[in-house]
């Protein structure tokens, strides 16, 4: 079983070699979860491709929301991660289909946020050269490494300054 632990390095690589990001799930709710993470990080300077086929055509942040990664492929954009928000049982679906499609996007991460767990589909992804993290929120661990959680009071266990 997998223990969830990631060393601060590699998420900080993962986060600093990523400029695009399909974030699987999204809602055009402005309090849920995945709005919010969305438009966190694309304020941090990431596109952010919004997938599902619920609110497909509509526009959130800019960008109009797709119905499946099949779409973002056809379309022949570059993808550097997936961030599924979406139940763990359907997250290995969205792992496939996205290494369906990983040569024509170039992909290197599988991002699974907090309470999404698939081992198995984890396991695939690696197994096709790509990076996997799961339960874990990308705009939570871009905050963490970069200071701002500090600011509500965070122990992030970074040390930011040091005495002479």
């Amino acid at each position: 079983m997998t223990t969830f632990s990631y060393d601060d390095s590699a998420l900080a690589a993962i986060l600093d070699g990523s400029r695009s990001i399909a974030l699987v799930g999204v809602s055009i709710n402005p309090v849920r979860p995945s709005f919010y993470v969305a438009r966190y990080l694309r304020l941090k300077g990431y596109r952010i491709l919004p997938i599902n086929p619920r609110y497909a055509g509509q526009v959130v942040l800019g960008e109009t929301i797709r119905r499946s990664l099949t779409d973002v492929a056809d379309e022949g954009v570059q993808l550097d991660m997936v961030d599924i928000f979406r139940r763990s049982s359907e997250a290995g679906a969205v792992v496939d289909e996205a290494m369906l499609h990983k040569d024509r996007f170039e992909l290197k991460t599988i991002w699974m946020q907090i309470g999404v767990i698939d081992e198995d589909a984890a396991a695939r992804a690696e197994a096709q050269g790509l990076t996997v993290v799961m339960n874990r929120c990308p705009k939570i661990e871009y905050q963490r490494l970069h200071g701002e959680l500090r600011m509500g009071g965070f122990n992030t266990g970074i040390i930011s300054s040091r005495l002479s």
